[in-house]
């Protein structure tokens, strides 16, 4: 791996001159990632080195946007392998190495969410509340940056800024729309997680705590396209209460765009979090005020598949929708104070409509609609932050510590 810090005005120069033919959201689609077919997919490193990767964006050509924990965001430019030069037994092989170009940064301690829009405009998406300022990792970089990024903030960035710009408050607006379903007494909260560009300049957010799915014009007006209602779970063995039924919050964490042009939103589930019930509903375009409810799935907002578990990251593609589950035991699993051995593998998911509702993974739960659900590379992937689509799947992560930029071919 090569890995470059420049310039930003280097960086932008570089940034302008892919934007007019790559920079565009990524659920516009790059084409069919599966004439490989699915049983002899293979897992491959793009490069390597990164800290804690979790946003991702990939824009085709060989380009992709990654985030990283200290707020930085680059772009992975991917090595070329072809023919060149000629020696007695054939020809040399040349192998050009991934280039990671730093466009900027984001003072955080947890890699935002990023999205590429139009005329080459980037969007980055802070999560609830700014990180203390007696963090370590905030201090360092206090030379720089004197003062953390906003908490549950939209910002743009384009090339040549110096820095990226607040563009939205989403936790402001959440203190004026609380969620009527909360669960545990603070419906003004605000953790936005996912995000997606759209095609007329605005961007979709999911907000894990508000439990719904904003949208922000190009004016940078907000209005809430959908709500999530809680669902009723089975409390899982060796938690307090075991095989009762408790209501648990949806944690809207994830949101991309269909080829279809639907907004697809994906859940995590709040406690206990039950294997199995994490669901991924669909609205069309342009909805306001839609209420996605697991009791009455076939209203304005529609569930397009069930069975999953702790999504926290969307990507979309000519088959389908991708869904990245942190850990296939749960994200409550990845957090017990126990070590739960085997609670850091998770998943990437194919979800296609129009079949039988068979799934295809190991360890699937629950019941999943009208959807087809099949596991890609099992067991391969080490708690995966996000992924997108640009003819193959690109996935980041672990999104704790060293992590990569990976590709199924």
């Amino acid at each position: 791996m090569v890995t470059r810090r420049i310039t930003l005005t280097v960086a932008a120069a570089a940034t302008i001159a892919l934007a007019a033919s790559s920079f565009a959201p990524a659920s516009a689609g790059h084409g069919d990632h599966s004439r490989h077919g699915h049983h002899d997919a293979e897992l491959r490193t793009v490069v390597d080195g990164l800290d804690g990767p979790r946003g991702v964006d990939a824009l085709g050509h060989g380009l992709t946007l990654v985030t990283e924990t200290d707020g930085t965001f680059s772009l992975v430019i991917e090595g070329r392998r072809g023919w060149h030069g000629q020696h007695k037994h054939g020809r040399y092989r040349h192998t050009r190495e991934p280039q990671v170009i730093e466009l900027g940064q984001l003072p955080t301690s947890f890699a935002p969410a990023i999205a590429a829009g139009k005329h080459g405009t980037v969007w980055l998406l802070t999560g609830g509340g700014a990180p203390p300022e007696d963090d370590p990792q905030v201090a360092s970089l206090a030379a720089d940056e004197p003062t953390p990024a906003a908490g549950a903030t939209l910002f743009k960035w384009r090339p040549g800024w110096d820095a990226p710009v607040a563009f939205a408050d989403i936790a402001a607006y959440q203190a004026t729309d609380p969620d009527p379903y909360d669960l545990e007494g603070v419906p003004e909260d605000s953790n936005p997680f996912g995000l997606a560009a759209l095609d007329d300049g605005g961007v979709l957010v999911a907000d894990a705590a508000g439990n719904d799915l904003l949208r922000v014009s190009r004016s940078g007006e907000i209005s809430t396209v959908a709500r999530l209602k809680p669902r009723e779970v089975v409390t899982p063995e060796g938690l307090p209460g075991a095989g009762t039924t408790v209501p648990a919050e949806a944690v809207a964490t994830s949101v991309t765009v269909g080829d279809d042009g639907y907004w697809y939103i994906g859940e995590l589930r709040g406690y206990p979090a039950t294997p199995g019930t994490s669901e991924i509903w669909k609205v069309r375009a342009g909805t306001t005020d839609a209420t996605c409810d697991p009791e009455s799935p076939w209203g304005a907002c529609k569930r397009y598949a069930d069975g999953l578990t702790s999504i926290v990251d969307l990507g979309a593609g000519p088959k389908g929708i991708y869904a990245v589950t942190l850990s296939k035991m749960s994200w409550l699993a990845v957090e017990s104070p126990t070590p739960v051995p085997g609670a850091e593998i998770g998943g990437l998911f194919l979800v296609s409509s129009g079949h039988r509702g068979h799934h295809h993974y190991r360890g699937g739960h629950g019941s999943h609609g009208s959807a087809t659900i099949t596991e890609l590379v099992p067991d391969q992937l080490v708690l995966p932050g996000g992924v997108d689509v640009a003819g193959d799947p690109y996935i980041v992560g672990p999104v704790f510590g060293p992590g990569s930029l990976m590709k199924i071919s």
